[in-house]
């Protein structure tokens, strides 16, 4: 006998779509029997990892046997040191993806309402629906937040506010007094997540930082990953700060063991290799001019970013130039589930990579 198992599911999980990553490098080689492929579609730093990644997960495999640190010590400790937070306001997660979800699953419910703005992170309403709640999305000023209209959004029923700054996937963002001047607005029952996941690349904007603003806004979490700019997006670990309440909480609802013990021991490697971070931030910097230059000899428009990526607008559906890109062997992200189906995003690169695409964009433009 069979049996209709969508309803048997939570009522917000059966309308949800499954999150569609960015295509890997050996799929489209499975399905195009291509060798040469450049992958610009996942934001990942195209440096490599740091070399003192490599020797300490080396160091690290003595203890595969083992549980790594479900507390995390040493991983809180060096973040702690880095960014002088205090460890008891740090919650790891495998990824800032399971950061965002643990918020989710810890304030939300149904009965109650999220907001996130057009063109937001697509998780944000993935997390939203999945608990029961109603997710309120804000129509976006020139592809970025507008902070004013998520503020008059507010109402007794609001519990969680999803911001990222940059944004993904626009790469757009908002700057210190703007962020301000909207935390000043917001009830402290409504928690506020300050998506930092670009942050590191936007040093020489004027944008908040997040982990400076915790300590005077109880209801702010701020989260962030090391899969971008600390090149350990296969690895996945991230961190949120809050207060020690809301910490508290998060913690409740996190599993046991989430990040791994070579994702912790990765982290702290990377976290200490400062110069790893400034060639990362050197090689975006002429990467996104590389890309920009380029766009512009093509007349591509593109938005304006802050992140490690541009977004490219064709004018036109962009899903079959994406699928002729794909055949000559570069993946970059196409947007319609963003509700831009004229946009591709596309990783800033390696200087070749970044050219291979250029060449491939010029053979296809129309």
């Amino acid at each position: 006998m069979s049996c209709d198992y969508v309803q048997l599911a939570n009522p917000g999980v059966q309308t949800l779509q499954p999150y569609q990553a960015g295509k890997p490098t050996d799929e489209l080689g499975r399905e195009l029997g291509l060798t040469e492929i450049v992958k610009l579609a996942s934001n990942e730093n195209p440096l490599g990892p740091s070399p003192d990644v490599l020797q300490a997960i080396q160091q690290a495999t003595a203890e595969l046997t083992r549980y790594p640190d479900s507390n995390g010590y040493h991983l809180k400790t060096a973040l702690s040191k880095r960014f002088l937070i205090d460890p008891e306001q740090i919650t790891l997660g495998n990824g800032s993806n399971d950061l965002l979800e643990l918020v989710a699953r810890t304030f939300l419910r149904e009965g109650v309402e999220s907001i996130y703005s057009q063109y937001g992170f697509i998780v944000y309403p993935l997390v939203t629906k999945a608990t029961g709640a109603r997710g309120i999305e804000i129509q976006a000023d020139r592809y970025a937040h507008d902070l004013d209209a998520i503020a008059e959004a507010v109402t007794d029923k609001t519990r969680v506010i999803f911001l990222a700054n940059p944004n993904n996937p626009t790469g757009t963002y908002f700057l210190t007094d703007a962020f301000s001047a909207f935390m000043q607005k917001i009830p402290s029952s409504v928690i506020v997540v300050l998506d930092e996941a670009y942050s590191e690349y936007a040093t020489h904007l004027n944008l908040p930082n997040g982990l400076d603003w915790v300590n005077h806004y109880t209801n702010l979490v701020v989260t962030r990953t090391f899969s971008k700019a600390y090149g350990l997006a296969s690895l996945r670990v991230g961190f949120a700060v809050a207060n020690k309440e809301i910490t508290d909480l998060l913690n409740r609802v996190r599993q046991p063991f989430n990040v791994s013990g070579l994702a912790q021991v990765a982290a702290v490697a990377t976290l200490g290799d400062q110069e790893y971070l400034s060639r990362t931030i050197d090689a975006n910097t002429y990467g996104y001019q590389q890309l920009a230059n380029g766009f512009d000899e093509l007349n591509i428009d593109y938005i304006e970013s802050a992140a490690n990526f541009l977004t490219i607008n064709l004018q036109q559906d962009a899903l079959p130039i994406y699928q002729q890109l794909l055949k000559m062997g570069v993946i970059v992200r196409p947007l319609g589930v963003y509700g831009m189906p004229n946009h591709l995003r596309v990783s800033i690169g390696t200087d070749l990579e970044n050219k291979h695409l250029l060449m491939a964009l010029k053979k296809v433009r129309v």
